[in-house]
């Protein structure tokens, strides 16, 4: 690859905080909101001009919070409920809590609820700014460069969260991580999101599950033959209801922009070729349109940053608990096709938890080999291809998020390394802000 040579510039600092929290998903969110609350100065930035992540961007609204009998995510997750249930901006589902999934919001009033804690918190937020390049010292990070519309500019602060999903700030200050699969190397396949219109809703939900199965059998046969695309699963009822299909896979690599913007413009194509299928065939879909499609493809996996503890398979199968624990999980291994083929391990429930069941998340899966400001949370924590398929899943990321945020508070009210901690002390926080953590106490 060809060079150039960038002359030494002086860079004016746009602002200075106490906390810098990079990327504006549930987990940056979370954190954010979290160590403005701490008492700290916060700045949050997002490349987008809204907040949420995939639960908005990626046009993903559906939130998990039971091990399939009882709720065990809360915290700032159960204040989102809360709040999109007295503004009519999300839906308790009516099987709660007998399965994971347990509440969907609606994309634009998540934007709203999200942005309204952030500034109730105190958050100073900037949007449309993506990271780039670091300035570290020795074992500190200095500040994080952003390129604006009048040039380059510098944010300072004494503690930094990468949030960016794609562990973008760890990996720019020379942390090292993980990416893949071992085998060979591929990341969870991603999927484009988009929203129908224009569908009779009577029509679609009289299809039997026998009318079912032989549309979507039909589907798999034209794919077999090379003249469909792969997807993934189909619910012709949940769209008619207003769900937005999850069904068109691409791979590639999330990292490289010019694989990446080859997979945007392929599941477009693809979107297109299901949705004329769905009018020729589909009773109730004769005329339907494909209202929007998201902003963002849906990506599950890139870089995996080391930290000083790995999640693993075994840690997720096995409920293991954790003495750093800042929440539980209990989404299933849930690995989408790296070879881009739709198939999920979802379907065949594979990696599938005991209903009651869960496991800690721990705070060190949080915390990179290097550097002792810098926090990573989100899918980007250090854990392995197997586990990471479980703990990606955007009600988890909050779980992260707050427990980072609350950290960073407790880092420099203590005025110690982000490792050094101390743990009782950040849970005891943790349960006074209404997370739930150990297993043995009262469970709501």
């Amino acid at each position: 690859m060809n060079e150039i040579l960038i002359p030494s510039i002086k860079v004016p600092v746009l602002a200075e905080c106490d906390v810098l929290v990079c990327g504006a998903g549930p987990a940056g969110c979370a954190a954010a909101i979290s160590a403005a609350r701490s008492g700290l100065k916060t700045i949050l930035i997002e490349r987008w001009s809204f907040p949420g992540g995939m639960g908005t961007a990626g046009l993903l609204s559906q939130f998990h919070t039971s091990d399939r009998e009882k709720q065990v995510i809360f915290g700032i997750m159960q204040e989102l409920i809360e709040r999109g249930l007295k503004k009519g901006y999300c839906r308790q589902y009516e099987h709660f809590p007998a399965q994971h999934e347990t509440h969907e919001f609606d994309i634009e009033g998540l934007k709203v609820l999200y942005e309204e804690m952030l500034c109730e918190a105190g958050v100073t937020l900037f949007y449309t700014l993506v990271t780039g390049d670091v300035i570290a010292e020795e074992d500190k990070l200095k500040a994080v460069l952003c390129d604006t519309k009048t040039g380059r500019k510098a944010i300072t602060a004494k503690i930094f969260i990468d949030a960016t999903g794609d562990g973008d700030i760890a990996a720019k200050a020379g942390v090292p991580f993980d990416f893949g699969r071992d085998e060979d190397g591929l990341v969870q396949g991603m999927t484009l999101i988009y929203k129908l219109m224009d569908i009779d809703k009577k029509k679609a939900l009289a299809i039997t599950k026998e009318e079912h199965e032989k549309i979507v059998n039909t589907m798999r046969d034209m794919t077999k033959k090379g003249i469909f695309p792969p997807f993934g699963p189909v619910s012709f009822h949940y769209y008619a209801r207003g769900g937005h299909p999850n069904m068109c896979p691409v791979t590639g690599n999330p990292l490289d922009e010019s694989s990446l913007t080859k997979c945007n413009i392929k599941a477009r194509k693809q979107m297109e070729a299901y949705v004329d299928f769905f009018r020729k065939n589909v009773p109730g879909f004769e005329n339907v349109k494909i209202a929007t499609s998201a902003p963002s493809l849906g990506i599950r996996e890139s870089r995996r940053i080391k930290g000083i503890k790995t999640l693993t398979r075994e840690d997720v199968i096995e409920c293991r608990e954790q003495d750093d624990a800042v929440g539980h999980g209990f989404w299933m291994i849930d690995i989408h096709d790296p070879k881009g083929t739709g198939r999920t391990t979802w379907e065949q429930k594979l990696g599938q938890l005991p209903a009651g069941k869960s496991y800690h998340i721990p705070y060190r899966m949080m915390v990179p080999i290097k550097f002792s400001n810098l926090l990573v949370a989100g899918r980007c924590a250090s854990s392995t291809h197997e586990a990471h398929a479980s703990v990606r899943v955007m009600s988890h990321c909050l779980v992260m998020g707050q427990g980072a945020g609350t950290a960073a508070g407790i880092a420099l009210d203590e005025n110690v390394n982000i490792k050094d901690i101390d743990i009782a002390i950040l849970q005891k926080r943790l349960k006074d802000s209404g997370v739930y953590i150990t297993y043995n106490e009262t469970k709501r």
